[in-house]
């Protein structure tokens, strides 16, 4: 059977896969917090026609000959590239500027917390700071974030502390502030879903929480009011769309080809 037969499937699944990817991050275009992907391909163990030999006697070296076998799937990787700002002049809206995640837990019970970079948060009826989905924001000491009694309004400084705003306009710094977990490896964190990640051995060996804008662990700063995008560029999208479309063509067109040799071949007996 011919060899470039088996390259041309592997290169048409190989294409397949990229445009699964591509077309999940163009779904994702408008979701707040998305980090796109992107497709790396390898090529497969190559078949030795003749190895190489040393010049001897005077005479000159000859190089190896080898026939590739097509390619296969090398990498599926996680940008985490900031994505664009949105003003919402909603307090709780937050956006971290720079490195770090979010922190959330579906309960306080949780073993390890989800991460996050979609700040749409909102204070339910018991004064938790939630998500969209009612998970809870951890503090910047890893414990769900509860507003002191009391407190009717709040902004957020950039530190991620919460500031009462008291009645006649003054303000008071409570202490209570937004957890932020500064990964080493952000790529090696696993998508959930819902624009939440979790923790895995090739990202982060412990997870640390701290607050935002600290300069010694390289957090961001948090800033109130706004809402990362998704971090998708449409114009490299459609590029690739092109570039994988036609590069399963091409496989398609050898696997066709190769069809037609085959054929060849078992006409000879005529």
């Amino acid at each position: 059977m011919l060899r470039s037969l088996y390259a041309g499937v592997s290169g048409m699944k190989g294409f397949q896969t990229k445009l699964d990817v591509i077309g999940n991050n163009i779904a994702n275009v408008n979701t707040i917090g998305f980090k796109s992907s992107r497709v790396l391909f390898k090529d497969i163990l190559n078949q030795a026609i003749s190895g190489g030999t040393a010049p001897q006697n005077g005479g000159g070296g000859t190089n190896s000959k080898q026939i590739g076998l097509g390619s296969s799937l090398g990498a599926i990787d996680t940008i985490h590239t900031q994505g664009s700002s949105m003003n919402t002049n909603i307090s709780t809206d937050l956006r971290i500027d720079g490195d770090g995640f979010f922190a959330v837990k579906g309960n306080p019970d949780q073993e390890q917390p989800f991460l996050t970079r979609a700040g749409t948060f909102q204070v339910d009826v018991e004064r938790n700071l939630t998500n969209g989905d009612g998970m809870l924001v951890l503090d910047s000491t890893g414990q769900p974030m509860k507003l002191p009694e009391g407190i009717t309004s709040f902004s957020i400084s950039r530190d991620g502390e919460i500031i009462s705003v008291k009645s006649d306009g003054t303000m008071e710094a409570t202490g209570l502030k937004i957890g932020v977990v500064k990964i080493t490896n952000p790529s090696g964190l696993e998508k959930m879903g819902g624009t939440l990640f979790r923790n895995s051995p090739n990202a982060e060996t412990n997870l640390a929480y701290s607050a935002a804008n600290d300069a010694a662990l390289g957090t961001g700063t948090i800033i109130a009011g706004q809402l990362e995008m998704s971090n998708v560029d449409l114009t490299a999208e459609f590029a690739e769309m092109i570039i994988a479309q036609r590069g399963f063509q091409a496989n398609s067109r050898i696997i066709t080809t190769s069809d037609e040799i085959m054929q060849e071949v078992v006409n000879l007996k005529h």
